[in-house]
């Protein structure tokens, strides 16, 4: 599946902008800037949408499927060329709940679920959103895991991976292996650096991740510093959300 689309998908601030640069260092991958109106386009076929209104056009549901594969792969295509690169993956995390209309409109998509523990997750979403889209977050975190697992659990299994965060920042060399070889592409070490190399990010990004590796004490792309944040910096209140919340969906996983 070496030609196949990559969508990379899992709840906001998980680590899927870090694994994006990652897949986007590879010599052969293009993976661009979020797109997330795919699910918008989902409504021209949806029954209780558009589509009893559009089918009296007289093409079937799968000429509109292939139109708009045509269309928003088209873009990535033409993007990836123009970089130089033969494949190309989105990093959108919304998709996590539209993974069935995904692999819909493009049948041999190779989905990567990057999970990160709840609690670090709802911390993120406080620095970075505010206070209420991480109590929203509770809820959020558990609805993607959900939904996307189950979706996952359809699919054979060259066409899902889940990849923890933690996982990734302990063991990049381990983890990011395993990624690569599920996705049919040849390892390449500088995908550890991907720092040193040129994306399409705003430049805010840049701004950010400085100060996360000056406050971690390190200059390496990929470290391990923000894992288990939630201990020090998640209020008795958000604790108890999380564990109402998010606690079951955080044991079925694993996490203590």
């Amino acid at each position: 599946m070496a030609d196949s689309p990559i969508f990379l998908v899992g709840c906001q601030r998980s680590g899927t902008t870090m694994l994006r640069l990652v897949l986007d260092s590879h010599s052969r991958i293009s993976c661009g800037p979020e797109t997330r109106f795919l699910p918008d386009l989902r409504r021209i076929v949806d029954e209780k949408r558009d589509w009893p209104r559009l089918a009296r056009f007289g093409f079937p549901r799968e000429d509109w499927l292939r139109r708009i594969a045509g269309f928003f792969g088209g873009v990535h295509a033409d993007y990836a060329a123009g970089r130089g690169k033969a494949r190309w993956a989105d990093k959108t995390p919304l998709y996590a709940l539209s993974i069935d209309f995904v692999t819909e409109v493009f049948p041999d998509a190779q989905i990567v679920h990057v999970i990160r523990d709840a609690r670090d997750v709802v911390v993120s979403h406080r620095k970075r959103f505010g206070y209420w889209s991480a109590v929203k977050c509770v809820v959020k975190w558990p609805r993607y895991i959900r939904t996307a697992r189950a979706f996952g659990a359809q699919l054979p299994p060259e066409q899902y991976h889940e990849l923890r965060y933690e996982e990734a920042v302990a063991q990049p060399d381990k983890t990011l292996r395993e990624l690569f070889e599920f996705l049919g592409e040849e390892w390449e070490e500088s995908v550890l650096e991907y720092a040193d190399r040129s994306h399409d990010v705003a430049d805010k990004y840049t701004v950010e991740a400085d100060k996360r590796r000056a406050a971690a004490g390190t200059d390496a792309a990929i470290y391990a510093s923000r894992v288990g944040t939630y201990r020090r910096e998640l209020d008795p209140f958000l604790r108890l959300l999380v564990f109402l919340f998010s606690g079951p969906m955080l044991k079925e996983l694993g996490y203590r």
